[in-house]
């Protein structure tokens, strides 16, 4: 195994990862929204989620978008649509802690798994990753290595975001100030979009 594949690889990690967008940007927010401990099983969801994704196209399914092209623009365009509609609740939310009756929640275990499949910076990455540094070991170990690769900085990342939202809660008390920052986090959000629906 290439020392030099193994540190291009981490570093590919760390810049796919750790950069703002859909995933981090609402860990962050359910972090604020919601605290560390109530959004760890949605950043569980994201860990393991994408870490399975990549495990997937690297064993094989990624050879299924290439050859039917018409689901990558499905995917690209369901998964833009979800993107907006969670950008929506995301901008109406209201911090848990100063809501009456509490009416929103963090998004679960499950729901975090499920929202890679819909993820488009998630599908670029995992695509990315399988096929630029496939040569790290010989197949399948190579996609075992990726995976965990993968799973290791995702984790480091998730815990920033979830952490950087958590700590936000001392700053952003009055619901005003959580609002712009729903509504701030939500454009956000939307902006990720931006360079998906440009690309062909």
């Amino acid at each position: 195994m290439s020392h030099e594949l193994v540190i291009a690889l981490f570093v590919f990690a760390t810049a796919a990862l750790f950069t703002p967008g859909p995933n981090n940007i609402m860990l962050m927010t359910s972090g604020l929204n919601y605290g560390f401990v109530r959004t760890l099983p949605h950043l569980v969801g994201v860990c393991l989620g994408f870490a399975l994704l990549v495990a997937i196209v690297g064993f094989g399914f990624g050879a299924v978008f290439s050859a039917y092209p018409v689901l990558q623009t499905v995917l690209k365009y369901g998964g833009a649509a979800y993107l907006v509609y969670l950008a929506i609740r995301i901008a109406l939310s209201h911090p848990a802690q100063v809501r009456q009756n509490v009416e929103g929640k963090p998004m679960t275990f499950l729901g975090a798994v499920l929202f890679q499949w819909v993820n488009v910076k998630g599908w670029i990455s995992a695509v990315g990753v399988v096929t630029t540094y496939a040569a790290i070991a010989p197949y399948p170990a190579n996609i075992l290595v990726l995976s965990a690769v993968m799973l290791v900085v995702e984790i480091g990342a998730a815990l920033t975001w979830a952490v950087l939202g958590t700590s936000l809660q001392v700053i952003i008390r009055q619901p005003l100030a959580v609002r712009i920052f729903n509504v701030t986090m939500a454009l956000l959000l939307l902006a990720s979009l931006y360079p998906v629906l440009k690309a062909p």
